[in-house]
């Protein structure tokens, strides 16, 4: 391929231990027409040194470097900002990237004319002797991206709003220059929000079956994801799930906030309630359980099960 194609961008923040597998993902591409922009959200460790040597050894990387720490949000905004091609794709610095994802997200964007595409994923989880073994597709991801899907409205695939990972997706750039799309800022689990705009202001979605990332648990669990027991990320985590189901419902979408609320109930929930139980902060329960109400009344959706359903109120006893 003669012009490049995709842009990736690659936050990343003290990630050292794992950035030079992120980075050799990308190397390791099937389709060579890509290129990276590694941002360095001010790592206090050798992130930055490893994002220099993919660029002085790879003229397809750029650094850009934050003076001061930002956040996420505003890491993955200046890349944004300076893509130029085409299409557009996320990967954390300690996540990988499989070697035929920008492949087929691209083969598949050209084919059908859609603005996004999304794919499965898995976990590479911690293993005793030291390293990182990718699991399996969860149910949940699989009813995202399972059967394959072209051209597709959130409407005729409501599930599809279960994915929302940024590093999932690949895009049209021109979607987010349309729509004005970008991360908030200063807040954790900024792409529930964003993923939910996407899908929103998409013309059309395409779902991949194949695994395009292996999203790293970290084993010293120092990763936003595994600290939900901390009442500051418990107020991002559940503002970012109510944000999310605030974009379907302004755009109408009742199918895609029934399948949201369903996947909340049956994964968010349960391990937040048993936090809960044990959690030291009465503020922790309270705030648990006027979301779990707010759940309820929110557009009058049907519970879909008893069990959902009997979670839900358990955590709204919590207080």
């Amino acid at each position: 391929m003669s012009r490049t194609l995709v842009t990736v961008v690659v936050p990343g923040f003290d990630v050292a231990d794992f950035a030079a597998e992120a980075v050799a993902s990308l190397e390791a591409q099937e389709m060579p027409a890509w290129r990276a922009i590694l941002v360095d959200d001010a790592s206090r460790d050798a992130t930055g040194a490893i994002f220099d040597e993919a660029a002085a050894r790879d003229a397809r990387f750029t650094v850009i470097r934050h003076a001061r720490r930002q956040g996420l949000g505003a890491a993955r905004n200046a890349g944004i900002d300076a893509v130029r091609t085409p299409f557009l794709a996320f990967l954390d610095a300690d996540d990988r990237m499989t070697p035929s994802a920008l492949r087929r997200w691209i083969e598949t964007l050209e084919r059908t004319g859609s603005d996004l595409v999304v794919g499965a994923y898995v976990r590479l989880r911690p293993t005793a002797a030291g390293g990182y073994t990718p699991g399996t597709v969860q149910p949940w991801v699989a009813r995202s991206t399972v059967p394959a899907r072209e051209a597709v409205s959130l409407r005729e695939h409501p599930d599809v709003s279960g994915n929302i990972v940024a590093w999932s997706k690949a895009s049209r750039t021109e979607l987010w220059h349309r729509t004005g799309i970008r991360f908030p800022v200063g807040r954790a689990y900024e792409d529930q929000v964003v993923a939910q705009q996407l899908y929103t202001r998409a013309r059309t979605i395409d779902a991949i079956p194949d695994v395009v990332v292996e999203w790293r648990e970290r084993a010293d669990g120092s990763s936003i994801t595994q600290r939900k027991d901390a009442l500051p990320i418990l107020r991002d985590y559940l503002d970012a799930l109510g944000g999310g189901l605030d974009v379907l419902a302004s755009a109408g979408q009742t199918a895609a906030i029934r399948a949201r609320v369903d996947l909340i109930r049956e994964l968010d929930l349960p391990p937040l309630i048993e936090i809960a139980r044990i959690h030291p902060d009465d503020a922790y329960r309270r705030h648990l359980g006027t979301f779990v109400r707010a759940l309820d009344d929110r557009m009058a959706v049907p519970r879909s099960t008893d069990a959902a359903r009997e979670r839900a109120l358990d955590a709204a006893r919590l207080w």
